[in-house]
């Protein structure tokens, strides 16, 4: 993490963070996917996906969730006024509420403004122009951006040519609310054995239990699939034979 984040502060860049419910997305969306494989930097966001790297030989080196990496982030760069971050994303009135409580934290402004945007606003031109008025008069050189995925990713790429100022880009979900204490983080004993998703299920049954229970389902399917091909490259068997 601190390597990614001393990275970012000298070249800038995008950061997209893959879990279960994106690479299942981008199964069934091709604009998803040629838009996460620009990114520049992709970091592990589950510690299922680690298991798995794990499981069909290609480990990933760390877990680097964005409610992890972004507080990392503006307490590693709290005394450099080059850093000015623009909070998106959000409930109303919750951007506004973690800038507060996170300019208390490093004890200046670093964040330097934010936005609840309201529903919908991506197919809305006027709005999405205004939104990138506000980043470009806000002078900031970060954007978070908690929209979730893939509508966050996707705001990213589609606007990030015309911020003059920002060459950092943190697609980073529901830190914004985490930071707001509008939602709670699952306890680290949870997510460090793979079973924040179960929190967060049990925190929200109706608005996550399709995506856990039935969406996210196929990832283990393919996962066979990939240790399956895997096997039988490695031994020069063809798949048909399998």
């Amino acid at each position: 993490m601190t390597d990614l984040i001393k990275k970012l502060g000298k070249t800038g860049g995008s950061v997209f963070t893959p879990n279960v419910d994106h690479l299942m997305k981008m199964q069934k969306n091709q604009d998803f996917f040629e838009i996460y494989t620009n990114a520049e930097y992709r970091v592990c966001d589950s510690k299922i996906l680690m298991f798995a790297a794990n499981f069909i030989g290609q480990p990933i080196q760390e877990k680097i969730s964005g409610s992890d990496l972004f507080p990392a982030f503006y307490e590693y760069y709290k005394e450099d006024k080059n850093i000015k971050i623009f909070l998106l994303g959000g409930p109303e009135g919750i951007a506004d509420l973690a800038r507060k409580k996170i300019n208390a934290k490093v004890n200046r402004q670093i964040v330097v403004d934010s936005y609840s945007p309201p529903f919908g606003f991506e197919k809305d031109e006027l709005e999405c122009q205004k939104i990138v008025d506000l980043i470009n008069d806000s002078g900031a050189t970060v954007l978070a951006v908690g929209l979730g995925a893939p509508k966050q990713e996707k705001w990213i790429h589609e606007h990030k040519n015309k911020l003059k100022n920002v060459t950092v880009f943190l697609a980073i979900g529901a830190t914004i609310e985490f930071e707001a204490g509008y939602r709670k983080r699952s306890p680290k004993w949870m997510s460090e054995v793979g079973l924040e998703w179960l929190y967060r299920l049990i925190s929200e049954p109706k608005r996550l239990s399709k995506r856990y229970l039935i969406e996210s389902l196929p990832f283990f399917w393919l996962l066979l699939q990939q240790k399956l091909n895997n096997v039988s490259s490695k031994f020069g068997v063809r798949n048909s034979e399998l």
